[in-house]
Formats: C-alpha cells, sequence, structure tokens
C-alpha cells in the first residue's frame, strides 16, 4: 500500500518527428523500448513506458511526430498522436534545439491552445549548440506559448533530465502505482521484438524503403536449450524494394538480422534464433484490412 504522498501520473511526449523523443523516453526509463532513428516519423504507436520512482509512478506515452499525413498510415500516426494530449496530466513537448521553430512546431503549439494540460517544454541537444544560443531559443517560445516549465536537455547524453523528472513530479497528483516495479512498458514483447527488426531496417536502408516497410512476427518459441526461436517477416510495398531490403547475396538482410538480434537478445534475456524473411505486400500503407492486421487500429 503507497502512503498517501505518492504520486502517479500519464505524460505525453509530443514533438515534431526527429526531435529525439524516442531518445529521450528511453534514457528516462534506461532501457531501450521505443526505436531510434534519424528518419523522420519513426514511431508509429503510442507506446506506454514506466518510470518507478520510490515516492511516485511516471507513465510516458511516446506518440508518433506530429506532422502533415500523405497516406492513411500516415492519418493513423497522427491521430494516435494527437488523441493523447486530452487524455494526461502532463504534456511534455520535446524540440530540436539545433533547428529553427518551423511550420511543425507552430502547427503543434496551435494544437496545445485548445487544451488545459499543462505543457513541459524540453529543449534537446544542447550538447549540440553554444550556450550563448539557448536563451533566444527558450525565448522564442515562450513568446509563442504559456509554458509550464523549460528545462534544456540532451537526452543522448542524459543531461538534465533529473531536473526534468522533478518538473513532471511535481505537477502530478496523489495516486496508485499502476504497474509493477520492474514493468518498463505495457507493449507484448511480439511489438517491441517487431519494432527492433524495423529499427534496423531504418537504419540501413534509404531513400523510398524506410517508410514502405511493415515487420511481422509470426512466431516466438521457447526451445529445449532455453534458446528463444522468432520468425519475423518485413513487408514491402514493391518487388524492387523486396530487392533493396535483402541485399546483395543476402548482405543486408543477414546486417539487418544481426544488429536486431543483440537488441532483442537484451530485451528478452536469452540466445536468440532471428529467422528473417521479406515479402511484397502491394500498397499496404493505403489499404485498411492490411493496417489492422499489422496493429494500427
Amino acid at each position: 500500500m503507497k502512503s498517501d504522498s505518492y504520486t502517479s501520473g500519464f505524460v505525453s511526449v509530443i514533438g515534431r518527428p526527429n526531435v529525439g523523443k524516442s531518445t529521450l523516453v528511453n534514457s528516462l526509463i534506461g532501457q531501450k523500448i521505443a526505436i531510434m532513428s534519424d528518419k523522420p516519423q519513426t514511431t508509429r504507436n503510442k507506446i506506454l513506458c514506466v518510470l518507478t520512482l520510490s515516492d511516485s509512478q511516471i507513465l510516458f506515452i511516446d506518440t508518433p511526430g506530429i506532422h502533415k499525413p500523405k497516406h492513411k498510415l500516415g492519418e493513423y500516426m497522427v491521430k494516435q498522436a494527437e488523441t493523447t494530449l486530452k487524455e494526461v496530466d502532463v504534456i511534455l513537448f520535446v524540440v530540436d534545439a539545433t533547428e529553427e521553430m518551423g511550420a511543425g512546431e507552430k502547427y503543434i503549439l496551435e494544437r496545445l491552445a485548445a487544451v488545459k494540460t499543462p505543457v513541459i517544454l524540453a529543449v534537446n541537444k544542447i550538447d549540440l549548440v553554444q550556450k550563448e544560443k539557448l536563451l533566444p531559443i527558450i525565448d522564442n517560445y515562450r513568446a509563442h506559448y504559456q509554458f509550464a516549465a523549460v528545462v534544456p536537455i540532451s537526452a543522448m547524453r542524459k543531461d538534465n533530465l533529473a531536473a526534468l523528472v522533478q518538473e513532471i513530479k511535481s505537477r502530478l497528483s496523489p495516486g496508485p502505482q499502476y504497474y509493477p516495479d520492474d514493468m518498463v512498458t505495457d507493449q507484448p514483447e511480439r511489438l517491441i521484438v517487431a519494432e527492433l527488426v524495423r529499427e534496423k531496417v531504418l537504419t540501413l536502408t534509404r531513400e523510398e524503403i524506410p517508410h514502405a516497410i511493415a515487420v511481422d512476427i509470426e512466431e516466438i518459441a521457447q526451445r529445449a536449450n532455453e534458446d528463444v526461436y522468432i520468425r519475423a517477416v518485413v513487408y514491402v510495398e514493391r518487388e524492387s524494394q523486396k530487392g533493396i531490403v535483402i541485399g546483395a547475396g543476402g548482405a543486408l538482410l543477414k546486417e539487418i538480422g544481426r544488429l536486431a538480434r543483440a537488441d532483442i537478445e537484451n530485451l528478452l534475456g536469452s540466445k536468440v534464433f532471428l529467422d528473417l524473411w521479406v515479402k511484397v505486400k502491394k500498397d499496404w500503407r493505403n489499404r485498411d484490412g492490411v493496417l489492422r492486421s499489422f496493429g494500427y487500429e
């Protein structure tokens, strides 16, 4: 039974694509759950990540980047992000200190004007800008919106994250511990494993490939020797993309498998045999039935 002083609450992590939201969430909870990539619009689902402290539990919702959608998958992603704004106790708006405020940030600020939830501005990547340039960046954002707090951070280096957590905690109400101490996400293993495979494809491919892929985990089985067998299918939209993902002599697919297996073994704590396949499912991003089958409800 937690004391009356114990607090808990939900925090929506929002921002333009590629500002470091997933890196921040992973750094805060101390484990890799949300995938990271330098490609925009990496996160596709709302992923709940749990930070349990001695006196509070913070439930971070890592959302897809808010952007102007170009297909049904994009519409789904933006809807996922925007619906969280009305469901949480705190909104954490993450911006990139190395880039000027643009249309994407202004679009988000317009959305925030309609909510009453306290908004904390996290100015990320401060390790990449000169200190004297930081204050004008913060002043510019403050001129556009009345934030509950502004915290400069480096998610990659974990700079000033304790101060950010303290700002969040100060805005939570007394509440229960929703999840056990050792739980860091509500997502099933299959989804996290699929995302880790997708991250490696994003990292190692280029041009049109990243957003044309989906990963489906067809089987996860424990073997007699305690190893874990995983069969995963990487779906693309065209035959030409299939060839790119496989690579000459299967070299790229082999490297995708090698890198993904290392992350999956860290996640599961077991030796993993990863059986990777590549298949074509034409124009899947615009097909409702296919989107549902991949978990995009």
